[in-house]
């Protein structure tokens, strides 16, 4: 029987993250649980194919933009299930063993628990407020993983081909059949650092709303 995770994972100029991510999957090839790992790019100039190619990955390229890259990701992956990462996120170790359970389990799409790289108040804060809309209001961002069967992927209607707010939709029409997973999805904490941690919380919780209130996610995503 072949391994049923396909893992897709968006890319543009990640050489940089994409080893300690990939590092951290290696669990799930020792485990028999990982069919695939599928590179989405969006146009790299610097060593992120070369360093994919060696890791083993499977590669699509076109162009860039989040929600088309994912949906490409989608229609190149072989597995009956689907993992969605983001290029700077990492997984906590034990992380095959929770998705082979909910694999095993078959109820409906999973997320993980949001942590970043950094220290102090600001980022627990951010990341328990994340993890408390996910829990209240069904809203994990990409940050947080999806995992999804290719059934339910598609019977959803699969990613939407946007610029932005591609995750908040996928999870709107998962809306009563997400849960989260025992995992640790630690994600690179940069843009906060680079924004400031209230300023860039603020953008994206205004743009979260201007987005649930019929926001254009191409106006939305300028100056992102």
């Amino acid at each position: 029987m072949r391994a049923p995770l396909s893992i897709i994972i968006p890319t543009l100029n990640a050489a940089a993250s994409l080893p300690e991510a990939l590092h951290a999957l290696i669990e799930g090839l020792e485990a028999d649980l990982l069919r695939e790992v599928i590179l989405s790019d969006g146009g790299s100039t610097d060593g992120t194919q070369p360093l994919g190619e060696e890791a083993g990955c499977l590669w699509v390229q076109g162009a860039a933009g989040r929600g088309g890259q994912l949906l490409r990701g989608a229609e190149a992956a072989q597995g009956e299930w689907l993992l969605f990462l983001h290029a700077d996120t990492v997984l906590s170790a034990g992380w095959a063993a929770a998705v082979q359970a909910h694999i095993n389990s078959g109820q409906g799409a999973g997320y993980f628990r949001l942590a970043f790289d950094a220290q102090g108040l600001a980022p627990r804060w951010v990341a328990g407020w994340a993890n408390l809309r996910a829990r209240l209001f069904g809203l994990p961002y990409g940050d947080q993983g999806l995992l999804i069967s290719r059934e339910l992927y598609d019977a959803v209607g699969g990613y939407a081909d946007m610029p932005l707010m591609e995750d908040v939709a996928m999870a709107r029409a998962l809306r009563g059949r997400l849960r989260m997973l025992p995992v640790v999805a630690r994600t690179s904490a940069a843009r906060y650092q680079q924004a400031g941690w209230l300023r860039q919380g603020a953008r994206n919780l205004w743009r979260l709303l201007r987005y649930l209130a019929g926001g254009d996610p191409a106006r939305l995503r300028r100056g992102y």
